[in-house]
């Protein structure tokens, strides 16, 4: 199935954008509509995206029903949404504490999107693109071959080490395995979260202070230890019923090469105060909810 090519502008005055996600206005108001896109877009028609494949650190997270804002390093979480708008084309954006851009040069930028599907939060799950794309028409059906896939945003953060890999099952096995490819690459030269990763490695868990300024793991992993701790009003960081949350939480996946099927908490070791990821994130395709 190919993908729909959409045109429009982005915008960050007034939002939070982070490393895998920024607001989208398409040319046409009704492009969702027409696309069959069960998309959630605001007052002026604009749309929060969600890059395909890729998680970055989080800069701001908070867990649902909660008033507690959680964030992972901040230097790499930060560099990630740095990078995002430098490729989009913002050369200077001014922040508020909490994040929030208040200011932007200029104040948008010209892009387009190629998205197939909306997640359930109504977020167009896409491959980013600054600039026109020529000889397309907007709405057009489009497939993105290997070669194209490394001008998306996606591709680049990627490879600059600037997003962990999270694939889903809707994502083309030919594009998975080249996003795998600048995943390796960016791995084996230590670039961003790939000089202190520790996932896989394992790591004991002490504070929820070194939960957010020290430990750089996998976003999907992170939410849900926020979230899990989240329920503890003591403060603490105990991990004592954490494979109890992570069965609740029923995050089904398969692992690849293998197909097997099964859930997060199966893939991931606790013993005690200590905890890793026994599978690599490429490796691992979550099933779209």
């Amino acid at each position: 199935m190919p993908f729909t090519l959409i045109r429009g502008t982005f915008r960050v005055v007034g939002a939070s954008p982070d490393g895998d996600s920024v607001r989208f206005y398409p040319d046409n108001p009704d492009a969702f509509l027409i696309a069959r896109l069960p998309v959630r877009t605001n007052a002026h028609g604009g749309a929060q995206l969600r890059l395909d494949a890729i998680d970055a650190l989080e800069t701001h997270y908070t867990p649902t029903g909660s008033h507690v804002r959680w964030h992972q390093p901040m230097d790499l979480a930060g560099a990630a949404s740095s990078a995002l708008l430098a490729d989009l084309g913002f050369g200077s954006v001014q922040r508020d504490t909490d994040g929030n851009v208040t200011a932007a040069v200029p104040t948008e930028t010209r892009g387009h999107i190629l998205t197939r599907f909306a997640d359930v939060y109504g977020r167009p799950v896409s491959f980013v693109f600054s600039g026109e794309r020529h000889r397309t028409p907007d709405l057009g059906s489009v497939r993105l071959e290997r070669p194209g896939l490394h001008a998306s945003v996606n591709w680049r953060q990627l490879y600059a080490g600037l997003a962990y890999p999270t694939y889903y099952s809707k994502l083309f096995p030919d594009l998975r395995d080249e996003l795998t490819a600048a995943v390796s690459e960016a791995r084996d030269r230590g670039l961003g979260v790939w000089e202190h990763e520790v996932t896989t490695a394992g790591f004991r868990l002490e504070s929820r202070a070194q939960l957010s300024d020290q430990l750089v793991i996998l976003p999907k992993l992170f939410r849900r230890l926020a979230e899990y701790l989240d329920l503890d009003t003591s403060g603490g960081a105990s991990l004592a019923r954490f494979e109890q949350f992570l069965q609740s939480s029923a995050d089904a996946l398969f692992t690849i090469p293998d197909g097997h099927s099964t859930t997060l908490d199966t893939l991931v070791h606790v013993r005690r105060q200590r905890i890793r990821l026994t599978v690599p994130p490429e490796n691992i395709v979550f099933r779209e909810k």
